[in-house]
């Protein structure tokens, strides 16, 4: 069951929330679901946060983080493991098939670090406001008129 909403009467009225509207939309569309590999997201801080990805059996250099603009990509492709051709598996439980996941990052999220340690791929964000577009508090100050200069007009003679 798909509902699309309409958030046409909210462009009238709104003004730079185009980024709003359109993770609005992005949230409504159905999309399957791949939940390979797992993954969890928390909250560290009021501005830290860390996604932690099990990756098991993936090596340093086999996976690639990419940010873009308010987005970050994990991808992991497995290489050809040398010897391991001619194994006769009587069951692969271990996934080895290449993955993209794609995070959607809000307004000033970068990457701080990542690392991989056993079989988990842990990810620290950090939202770094710039000093302009935080909040700052003006003080407010008593009213003092300026005095008035009144231009005199000369008498004609």
């Amino acid at each position: 069951m798909r509902t699309d909403f309409d958030f046409a009467p909210l462009f009238r009225s709104g003004v730079g929330f185009d980024r709003v509207f359109d993770l609005l939309e992005n949230a409504t569309r159905v999309q399957a679901l791949d939940n390979w590999p797992p993954y969890d997201i928390e909250r560290t801080g009021e501005d830290g946060y860390r996604i932690t990805m099990a990756v098991a059996g993936f090596a340093q250099d086999e996976l690639e983080l990419t940010t873009q603009p308010n987005w970050l990509v994990v991808s992991g492709r497995k290489q050809q493991q040398q010897g391991d051709d001619g194994a006769q598996y009587l069951h692969r439980g271990i996934a080895t098939r290449s993955f993209e996941r794609r995070f959607e990052l809000a307004d000033y999220v970068k990457v701080d670090k990542a690392w991989l340690a056993d079989g988990l791929l842990t990810i620290e964000l950090v939202r770094e406001v710039p000093e302009a577009m935080r909040p700052r508090r003006i003080e407010v100050q008593a009213w003092q008129p300026q005095p008035q200069q009144i231009e005199h007009q000369k008498k004609a003679a």
